[in-house]
């Protein structure tokens, strides 16, 4: 087996089993091609299994987390349809490895976006929907030591998600200023706005669409677009409840079993 092959078993074990596993990257030389590469066979281990591929997710498109990386770009993960927790109750702690949350926008296509060189004006009119999400992020990598090439073979530390049950047209939604504040318990516990997702989640979107395009792997229609974190994120624990406040939106809830 080669050691791509085997990063990709463990980590999808890992996924399977619960037990975290240790960094990767000194065996790939923390290579981001070479993580990829690993993301790539945990997601045809995931489809050979049958689940589906009902999305993309951006990460790293904070500037400070990426300096703290040693990265200058963001990552991509995929969604699919068993990480989807909107509208089903609490989530079961069990699902999760070393939870973490995140408010953020999600954008919903309704159109291919093939063409590489796609621009921003044709991203906007591919975008049928907004909707603010929670994001539940998690790390199969033990005590969350990661560097890039650690969290790209993990599906971006990719966990679960919960949509809101509102959705506007883009026109009506303010990508670039509009305010977030999540609570954790009642409390605030993280704030921020739009220009802390690379100025605009839209940028954040419109990176995600050239470099599929380029990989070969489109976004296409009916996928959702989770386009990063407009604040820091928050720990959880069981027994937890958060409220995701995004202004001119409706709250969006989740609680944890």
């Amino acid at each position: 087996m080669s050691a791509i092959d085997q990063h990709a078993q463990d980590l999808f074990e890992a996924l399977r089993n619960g037990r975290t596993i240790a960094p990767l990257r000194d065996s790939i030389n923390n290579d981001i091609p070479t993580a990829y590469a690993i993301q790539d066979k945990v997601v045809a281990l995931r489809l050979a299994e049958g689940e589906r591929i009902v999305g993309k997710k951006i990460g790293l498109t904070s500037p400070a987390v990426q300096a703290q990386l040693g990265v200058d770009q963001p990552d991509y993960g995929v969604l699919f349809n068993t990480m989807d927790m909107t509208g089903k109750g609490p989530v079961p702690v069990e699902f999760l490895m070393q939870p973490k949350v995140e408010g953020e926008l999600a954008f919903v296509l309704g159109a291919d976006l093939r063409d590489p060189d796609v621009d921003m004006e044709t991203l906007k009119s591919a975008i049928i929907a907004v909707r603010p999400a929670i994001e539940i992020v998690g790390s199969r990598v033990e005590k969350w030591d990661i560097k890039i090439s650690d969290t790209i073979a993990d599906n971006a530390s990719g966990s679960h998600y919960v949509l809101s049950t509102q959705a506007k047209p883009l026109a009506e939604v303010p990508t670039a200023t509009i305010e977030m504040t999540l609570l954790k318990n009642g409390a605030v516990a993280s704030e921020g706005n739009g220009k802390a997702c690379m100025g605009d989640p839209l940028n954040a979107a419109l990176w995600l669409a050239q470099t599929m395009a380029r990989m070969g792997r489109p976004l296409l229609k009916g996928e959702v677009l989770l386009s990063g974190a407009l604040g820091p994120m928050v720990p959880v624990e069981r027994g937890d409840a958060f409220e995701l406040r995004v202004e001119g939106f409706l709250s969006t809830t989740v609680s944890f079993e």
